[in-house]
């Protein structure tokens, strides 16, 4: 084939369609995989146990070598990059990386996106005291 701007297009179409084709393929293959459960999905939940389930324990921050108590929680609902479904990613954060925080998945956005961070009730009640 000759090096022309025509073959150049079309061998890049024929690419995209055999990825689209790996892509279909992979998908097929994990259509019976049972969906994780809630706590192996996101993030956030990696390093939860049960003692961070109580109301009453004390919660740190998410982020790596931060022994600080979390202040906020920061939910991020965006579309999986398959776009067969929403992942929320949801992280637990002491006051200064939660100034740090912004939305990381634009490129997820639809019509139910959701970017939010709310005070956990423990420090909205000490906060109101």
């Amino acid at each position: 084939m000759a090096d022309t701007k025509k073959s150049r297009d079309e061998q890049a179409r024929d690419e995209e369609n055999r990825q689209r084709e790996r892509e279909l393929e992979q998908a097929r293959e994990r259509i019976d995989e049972a969906e994780p459960p809630r706590d192996e999905r996101g993030e956030a939940n990696e390093t939860r146990n049960e003692q961070d389930e109580s109301p009453d324990s004390p919660r740190e921050c998410h982020r790596r070598n931060c022994d600080e108590p979390a202040a906020f929680v920061v939910l991020e609902r965006y579309q999986e990059d398959t776009g067969h479904g929403a992942v929320e990613a949801e992280a637990l954060l002491c006051r200064a990386h939660t100034d740090e925080e912004s939305p990381t998945n634009l490129d997820g956005v639809y019509e139910d996106y959701v970017f939010r961070v709310e005070p956990l009730p423990e420090i909205a009640n000490a906060d109101a005291s």
